[in-house]
């Protein structure tokens, strides 16, 4: 089957990235229904991360730098009372620590330090490389590479629900930033530590999941084309 010319002359894609899927097995799919190889996404989420993909194709595809720069506004939860190396569930949660004297005060009031332009240490379960290798490999042989804090840009970070231990949050923020980062940040902050328990990635720029394909709705829609 030839290409989709629709496809090789450039567009951009919405996805509503499901759980556990990665971001290259949406890019994979995409090529797979449109015959089209010139595919790439702009931005990953991780795989236990879920929300919108931009997918770019064809021409399009030179446009991949100009969104992961937009501005990007996730809601997810963090668990207080625990830390992971992965600061996310990736890993097992460790360090558990007692959270029945955190207050809702104190929950809102430490969001505060993190809103502006701050430092940021990359997680060493990240896909960042140093010295031609990815963190994420090391980090999974045990072996801590040292990386330098990274300056990033939180515009907003809302609690918006405390279910103790769990707290659900709003962030929007700049290119770069690492919900991870953050989460285990907060913990820090209220002395009981922290990690990323869920994460859903809402807008990006001006486009909105809400407006996303699933990866079945996007087959459908290519095999009507076909027909």
């Amino acid at each position: 089957m030839q290409p989709l010319q629709h496809f090789l002359d450039g567009q951009v894609l919405l996805f509503d990235k499901p759980y556990r899927s990665t971001s290259f097995n949406i890019v994979s799919k995409v090529r797979h229904a449109t015959k089209v190889k010139k595919v790439g996404h702009a931005g990953t989420l991780d795989p236990l991360a879920t929300g919108l993909l931009i997918i770019c194709t064809g021409k399009f595809t030179k446009k991949i730098n100009e969104y992961m720069g937009m501005e990007k506004e996730y809601t997810g939860t963090f668990t207080l009372g625990a830390t992971t190396a992965s600061y996310d569930l990736e890993t097992t949660p460790e360090n558990i620590q007692d959270v029945s004297h955190i207050t809702e005060g104190q929950i809102h009031t430490a969001t505060e330090q993190f809103i502006g332009n701050i430092m940021q240490m990359p997680p060493q379960y990240s896909a960042i490389k140093k010295d031609g290798k990815r963190l994420y490999e090391s980090a999974r042989q045990g072996i801590e590479v040292k990386v330098d804090a990274r300056p990033v840009t939180i515009s907003a970070f809302e609690i918006t629900k405390i279910e103790m231990p769990i707290v659900h949050f709003k962030v929007v923020c700049g290119t770069g930033t690492y919900i991870r980062s953050l989460a285990n940040d907060y913990g820090e902050a209220l002395g009981v530590g922290a990690y990323m328990s869920s994460l859903r990635r809402t807008r990006i720029g001006n486009f909105k999941v809400e407006d996303a394909y699933t990866v079945e709705s996007f087959e459908a829609a290519v095999q009507s084309i076909n027909q």
